[in-house]
Formats: C-alpha cells, structure tokens, sequence
C-alpha cells in the first residue's frame, strides 16, 4: 500500500493515521513503508519519527531505530516517548543500564508514561534494586488508578499539547469539582499559561480539601515563588521542611525560598547541609550559585556554577548562568564542552537554549562575532517555539490604552485614587539601563531598592477579567468606569502588598519594565507616584535584548522582527502618556546617563523630589542584592564599553532595522 506524498498537513495527518493503523494490525513492512514516505516530505514530523522507530525495532533494524530516534531527539528534545522507544530498544539488547537510563529520562519529561515506570520496576527487581523498583512500581500505580481523563491531561501537558489539556480539564472538574489531582493539574496548567492567580487559588482549595497531600504544598510553594509572594513561600517551605527535616528537597526548597525572600546567609547556610549530603546535586549547585552572585559574591558563584558543569555538561542552566555574569570568560575547553553538549541528542529543550545563548556570549567576547550571532539567532528561534506572543495583540494592546486612557479620563477622574507618594515606578524596555537608574536611586538614604514587581501586572490582568479573548478591551476601558474608592483601595493594595519588599525607606523603586503599558493605571490609583521612562537608543536597546535570554515575560525579545515593532510601540505609546499626561514621567536617556552621570543624576533626584547625595554617583559602591542580568555591571563604574557593542553584529541586523523604521533615528 502506498499513498502519494504531500506536505498538506491534513494530508499527513491522514498518512499518519494509516502508520498506526498498519502497526496495530502487525504489518511493519508496510507501516515503515509509509513512514518513509512522510518523512521524505516532512524530516522533522515527530508522529512520523516515532512510529518510524518503533517500526524498525519491531522489523530488528536496530541501526536505524537508533538513527531515527537521535533524529526524533533533536526534532523535539523534551518528548518523552523517544527515550521510552529507547529504553525499549536498549532492553531488547539486553543492555539494562542503558535501558534504566533511557526510562529515566522518558519519565523525567513525562511522567505519565506507565510503561516507562513499569519498565524501571522490572529492570530494577532483575538487578536486585529493591527501593528503586519499589519507588517505580508505586508511581506505575498511581497512575493507573487516576481517571482516565487525567491520565490523558497529564500526557498533554508533558507532550505539550496543553491548551488541549485545559479543555479536558476542565471539563472534567465540572463534574469533579472537589477532586484535587484534577486541581493540582488545572494549576499546572495554569502556571504553564501565566494565569498563576487562578493556579494559587486552586492548589490553596486543594490543600484545604487535602492537607496531608505534600506535591500540592509542592506546587504552590513554586506558584507563590512566581508570584513573588516570597515571604508567603518562605512559610510554607518552612511548613514543609518541619514534616521532614533532613528531606533534601524539603531543605533545597527553604533554602531556595530562604534565597527568594532577601536571607542570604540561611539559604547559603541550607544549600552547604544540603551539599555536604548530597555534593553533586546539580538543582543545589546552580541555585547555591545563583544566591551568591544575588549577594555579589561573584568568585564564589562561579565556583558552584563551574561544579555544575563539571559534574554535567548538558547541564545548561548553569552554563548560561556563567555566561549572564557578564563578567565572565570561558575557557578554550569550557566552549568545547558547551560545543559537544549542543550535539547530544539527549540535550533537553532548555538545555539547548541556555547553550546557544551561553556559546553566543563566550564567541562573542572572543570577537567570533559571525559564530557568536548563529548561537544568539539558534537560541531565540528555540525560545520562540515556546511562546504565543504576536506583534498584532500587543499593538492591538498599545491601541486600546491610547483609544481609553484619553486626557479627559484623567481630567474627569483628577481627584482619585491613593496619595501615598512612595513608588518611583522605572519603566521600559529591559536592557534599557534601568538598573543602573535603580541602583542610583536605591543608593540614596531615603529610597529602597526592590524588584521587578509583578502588583501592577498582575492588577491589570485581573482587571482584564474572563473574557480576555472575546472582549480584549474589557481593560483598559473598565478605568472609566470604576468608582473612586474602589481606585483608591487599589492604590492602597499596591502599598500594602509591596511593604515586604521595603526597609523603612519613605520611598521605594518599582522597576517592572512593563509597567509602561499601565501608566495610564499607575496615574489613577497612584497620582502622586513618580515614573522614570528609561529609554536606550534603539539598535543597542533592541539588540541587548535580543541576546539576553529572559526568565519569563519578555517574549517579544525572541525575533529581531518582534523586538523591533515593540520598540517602535513602546516609543509611540509614550509618546500618547507625554500627550495626555503632561509632565508625569521623567525621560532618562542612558547614553546621557553615561555622558554626564553627575548631572542626569541630580536632574533624577530633582524629579523625585530628593536632596543631592554623593553616593548616588557612587552608585557601584552600594551593597544590595540584586537580580537582574545588569548585577554585576551596576558593582563597577559606569562605562562605554557596551553602547556600540551591536555594531559588532550590524551585518546580521537588517531585520532589526527593517522593524524599527523610523524609530531608528526618532527615538528621544
């Protein structure tokens, strides 16, 4: 049987399903047959690469089982059914290690694969590994006796079909509303999604509902963490570790919350005990690093870093936490090693992207700029698969804030909201120089340096409501409609809920750069509120961006395209706020900044209404965490060393300038 060869998707999905239908009913021949077929049109098809290779394991091709599975890898790092098809080829050698191995990492992508824990148990029990097969056995378990429907949401999640998850999710909490693995999955979900409002809500419901269940108390510590509600996670790790106190993940995890929370010497204190246990543990290595350099021990941080990579080089995490130093140069054998991990098949998704990002930056320094740019374009078009963001919503966002937030919203509501004048909100584009504006700031005697600060994000979005796709409009408009003291009470949220983050200082820095999609907000609830616009020329701006990998939340920075239209949005839009808030925001121009620090820095504190101190200038000399990718620059003195630095990769930069247009040259 033969079908003819297409790249119409619904074509290959037709394709497809006669594979399955051929392996169910035991004719390979003709199954590999017709995966040939696909792939020839379709090399990178996952279904297809799969199928391929358990076909040939059945027909005893083992070579080519093995070759398409290096190639299933590759297509798509994090899935786990290719390592669970090489377990399987690996135990038909009778090669039980390497077969152990393979199931190891099926079941660490996806940890819903049944055959996979069930494999792990027998391979175990043969080898006389009791506690291990026991362990593996009990997971095999639970998940045959999850609902079907869970089983299947589980699957989707890992494979990363999750908005298919969500459906079945939720449908099946409708019927089950108080059943608390479907919560804890709904939450997962939601955290995948950015909704960690209604992810916090659901694991606090199942908590209550099962108080003795630790994976939920697991799960919310994280989605508390990305919430920033530091001080909260800190609690429950606390909670956590009291239950099993030489637990090391219970005791990674309070330090890791420890760390979060601004308690350095605990968490530090925590990561050695954990460490003098278990001296290898790359979570603990990497973490410990990142908690150093927060506290500005950098030598120290790259020593546990360099660990890290020393114990695994596909360790990627921690070879790009090197590389976001800034400061820090690699080793002839340290690139090598970043080289061959990003040829290993079984590199993971992340992984590929920390390396890609990590070799950019070691070329870079070295002036192989050509290379350097490969790695930077490889890593964000890998961080880009991950993400939903389009330039058509986010204009469409930008065009909805100017459309509402007019000067006669701000005339008619002039009398409303909270008059505390404590916030100095920073806005942006990040790599614009806003921590070095923080650090300026948060070097004066009457100003606390904190966070990026999620509070006004997170009001926006719930402002937004459920309807964020059928009525995307819903906010901003919805401000002209609120009544005062419901303003004010949101302003007054604002200052309570970010109190955590003080130190008694009567004024404090806010410095989410996207806060500049909300002044319209910020000047209703917060009138008396100071806002720093950080503006950086465009290319160096765009391009800082470009080849910084961000933890979440910047994902208009993965395509020169992207970065540039947002840029261009990002000027327009303030442009709007100049219009119809005269005088509200102050510009800093970071090449000015740079020029003539003294005086951009008594023009800033003028603005906010601060008596001149010399140690704002002296800005490098002030001890605080902090945890930007800018932490080790803002410890030295101001330089010059970074403003043409793109002009290194101007050849590869069409795109960028393209994008930008006329905010190439019209930008202040």
């Amino acid at each position: 049987m033969s079908l003819p060869m297409t790249t119409d998707a619904p074509a290959i999905e037709t394709q497809l399903d006669a594979i399955k239908a051929a392996m169910k009913a035991g004719r390979f021949e003709e199954a590999e047959h017709l995966a040939d077929a696909v792939l020839e049109t379709a090399p990178e098809n996952t279904d297809a690469l799969y199928m391929a290779a358990a076909t040939a394991r059945y027909l005893d091709r083992t070579d080519k089982a093995f070759a398409l599975l290096d190639r299933l890898k590759r297509a798509a790092p994090d899935y786990g059914r290719a390592f669970q098809e090489e377990g399987h080829l690996y135990r038909k050698l009778a090669r039980p290690e390497e077969a152990i191995a393979a199931y190891m990492l099926a079941v660490r992508w996806n940890p819903a694969l049944v055959a996979s824990w069930n494999a792990l148990s027998d391979l175990n029990t043969q080898l006389g590994r009791t506690v291990e097969a026991q362990e593996a056995a009990a997971q095999a378990q639970r998940l045959q006796q999850l609902p079907r429907e869970l089983l299947a949401v589980t699957n989707h999640i890992h494979e990363g079909r999750v908005l298919h998850a969500e459906r079945i999710a939720r449908a099946f909490m409708q019927k089950n509303p108080r059943h608390t693995e479907g919560m804890r999955l709904l939450a997962d979900i939601g955290t995948r999604l950015g909704v960690h409002e209604d992810a916090d809500f659901l694991l606090e419901t199942a908590i209550e509902l099962e108080p003795d269940n630790l994976q939920l108390r697991i799960d919310h510590i994280q989605v508390l963490r990305k919430r920033q509600k530091y001080e909260a996670a800190l609690e429950q790790a606390k909670a956590l570790l009291a239950r099993g106190p030489d637990n090391p993940m219970f005791k990674s995890l309070y330090a890791i919350e420890s760390m979060q929370a601004g308690q350095y010497d605990e968490a530090l204190k925590v990561f050695d005990e954990v460490l003098a246990a278990l001296p290898d543990d790359l979570p603990t290595l990497t973490s410990r690093g990142h908690a150093l350099k927060t506290a500005g021990r950098t030598q120290d941080a790259i020593s546990s870093y360099s660990r890290a990579v020393e114990v695994e080089p596909l360790h990627g995490d921690a070879w790009y936490a090197l590389a976001n130093l800034k400061t820090y140069r690699f080793t002839d054998a340290q690139i090598e090693a970043m080289k061959q991990a990003a040829r290993n098949p079984n590199l993971s998704h992340m992984g590929r992207v920390h390396i890609s990002f990590a070799l950019g930056k070691a070329l870079e320094d070295r002036g192989e700029f050509d290379e350097a740019f490969a790695h930077y374009s490889e890593g964000n078009r890998l961080k880009k698969m991950q993400v939903r963001y389009t330039t058509e919503h986010m204009h469409e966002e930008f065009e909805s804030q100017k459309r509402h937030c007019t000067a006669e919203l701000f005339e008619a509501r002039s009398n409303t909201g909270c008059e505390d004048p404590a916030p100095i909100f920073i806005v942006g584009l990040p790599r614009a120089g806003s921590t070095l504006i923080e650090q300026i700031l948060a070097s004066h005697s009457q100003v606390d340096g904190t966070l990026e600060l999620p509070n006004i994000l997170s009001l926006a979005h719930r402002l937004r409501g459920r309807k964020q796709v059928s009525d995307r409009e819903r906010y901003p408009r919805i401000l002209h409609d609120l009544p005062d003291d419901e303003l004010k009470a949101l302003g007054e949220d604002y200052i309570t809920n970010t109190a955590i983050h003080r130190q008694g200082a009567p004024f404090f820095t806010d410095k989410m750069p996207n806060n500049f999609r909300h002044i319209g907000l910020i000047s209703l609830i917060l009138p008396n509120a100071k806002i720093i616009d950080a503006r950086r020329e465009p290319m160096a701006c765009c391009f800082s961006g470009y080849k910084q990998l961000f933890a979440e939340g910047q994902e208009f920075s993965y395509s020169l395209d992207d970065i540039g239209q947002y840029y261009r949005g990002y000027i327009d839009l303030m442009a709007h706020w100049d219009e119809v808030l005269p005088g509200k925001v102050l510009r800093v121009q970071h090449e000015d900044v740079i020029e003539d620090l003294e005086g951009q820095v008594r023009r800033i504190l003028d603005y906010c209404g601060l008596p001149f101190e010399q140690a704002c200038v002296d800005f490098h000399k002030t001890e605080r965490a902090v945890r930007t990718a800018s932490s080790e620059q803002v410890r030295q003195p101001i330089s010059r060393s970074g403003v043409d630095q793109w002009r290194n990769f101007e050849p590869h930069l069409e795109p960028l300038k393209d994008a930008l247009g006329p905010a190439l040259t019209d930008y202040r």
